[in-house]
């Protein structure tokens, strides 16, 4: 049986949904798992997808990125797949894991895709370093220190500290911070 997984990560990507949906449809997948949530939030529903796979089945989704959200993940969801003797089929990447050239494709795309995802963070840390070097980094400004002399005097007035993180809009361990040093 084909089992469609359709996800987007959030309300306003509804034609992709809709998009993502019926092309798992046109595939033949007999019954399909979607879900609305963040890449990085535990998605219930691929849980599911994946809980009710069995043997000879396909996990089919329309994207990569619909999927995983990084090497590591990806290689959680192929060996699950596999430890069902099940398959995973990516559609717009025509890989399907039912053969070892699939599986060798999945393996070197998602190696490229995690060393792109190191190549970003490695430029991104070294464009923060050249901005702090030239002082036009200097990172959030620290809200919660910046009311320290309203918090001292609110608290001289007999105000409790949730009262004060309240009207300040700051936290209630900041508060507890401010007074104890």
């Amino acid at each position: 049986m084909k089992i469609g997984y359709a996800r987007t990560s959030t309300l306003e990507q509804v034609a992709g949904f809709e998009a993502q949906i019926e092309e798992l449809e046109t595939q033949g997948c007999g019954k399909i798992f979607k879900e609305q949530v963040s890449s990085v939030a535990q998605r219930k529903q691929l849980a599911q997808a994946l809980d009710y796979m069995r043997e000879g089945d396909t996990l089919v989704v329309t994207k990569l990125d619909r999927l995983a959200r990084s090497m590591r993940h990806l290689g959680e969801i192929v060996e699950t797949v596999k430890g069902k003797d099940a398959h995973l089929q990516i559609l717009n990447l025509g890989i399907d894991t039912s053969n070892a050239t699939g599986e060798l494709v999945l393996n070197l795309l998602g190696a490229v895709s995690q060393f792109e995802r190191q190549i970003m963070l490695e430029r991104q840390r070294e464009g923060i370093a050249k901005a702090k070097s030239e002082g036009k980094y200097k990172g959030r400004k620290p809200t919660a220190r910046a009311k320290g002399d309203e918090v001292l005097k609110l608290a001289s007035d007999g105000v409790s500290a949730t009262e004060i993180a309240k009207k300040l809009e700051i936290g209630r361990a900041s508060v507890y911070r401010i007074l104890r040093n």
